[in-house]
């Protein structure tokens, strides 16, 4: 039984881009572990994600299943 399915699309570009941030915040201390090739990859990752999720062109659900569905439903915890 389904219980919950929300789709986290909309809001995903935005999480997507705080991890940019956070990774050119940490680069320095972490390229000469990595090298600039994987920085290169990783930021063509991180961008071009956030911006099919900001064209609406890739999304990103959540369902909640259950076997036989919960007695008093699903509540989300906010």
């Amino acid at each position: 039984m389904i219980e919950d399915w929300h789709n986290f699309g909309a809001d995903y570009d935005r999480t997507l881009m705080a991890w940019h941030e956070r990774f050119e915040q940490v680069w320095p201390q972490l390229k000469h572990h990595y090298g600039e090739r994987f920085g290169r990859m990783w930021r063509y990752y991180l961008l071009s994600c956030a911006g099919t999720f900001r064209a609406r062109t890739n999304q990103l659900w959540q369902l909640v299943l259950s076997p036989t569905g919960l007695p008093a439903g699903y509540r989300r915890v906010s």
